[in-house]
């Protein structure tokens, strides 16, 4: 199975993503994420097999134990893209509020999950929310534009888990399941 460890936003900040995206629009190239499934990555796990379900879910358990974050609020907003604005793969959704306290839970899991033989990031963590992939550049002038001049707000939210996700993927796109939940 396909695992990842995530922050997952309430169904009523779907709209405000889905307003953020709006602003995307007109620019070509762009592949959407869909609004009702976002999050924050805070650890990608990649294929999983069943036998090693639960010492995964321990090294998570232990991951947050270890962070010592209590619940947060945290608040979106700010557009940024992943490489690089020359060369763009992803478009995201900044976090405003709450950016210190999902690096720390980033580098407990990250520690923990590496402990028991999972690749480390080959990057610096950057909590973000995907709102699109740029499928060819056709639009990048547009996101350009929509990156450096806009400021969106998204709203903000009370953090008091972390969950254990199940990615499956379709032709429609991505079904994300809740494995495991891991409280603050």
């Amino acid at each position: 199975m396909r695992l990842f460890v995530s922050i997952d936003l309430p169904d009523a900040l779907a709209t405000e993503v889905e307003s953020v995206q709006e602003c995307l629009d007109d620019a070509t190239g762009l592949n959407f994420t869909d609004p009702t499934q976002t999050h924050v990555t805070l650890k990608f796990l990649g294929e999983v097999s069943e036998a090693r379900l639960p010492a995964v879910v321990e090294a998570i358990e232990r991951g947050v134990e270890h962070a010592d974050v209590d619940p947060f609020d945290a608040e979106f907003g700010g557009l940024g893209v992943f490489p690089s604005l020359n060369y763009i793969n992803v478009v995201w959704l900044g976090v405003r509020d709450g950016t210190e306290e999902m690096v720390t839970l980033h580098e407990g899991i990250e520690a923990e999950t590496t402990a028991i033989g999972f690749d480390a990031e080959g990057h610096d963590f950057t909590p973000h929310l995907t709102v699109a992939r740029m499928e060819h550049s056709g639009g990048k002038e547009m996101v350009q534009e929509c990156v450096t001049e806009g400021d969106p707000d998204a709203g903000e939210m009370r953090v008091e888990c972390v969950n254990l996700t199940k990615s499956t993927l379709t032709p429609d796109g991505p079904k994300y399941e809740t494995v495991e939940r891991f409280p603050l």
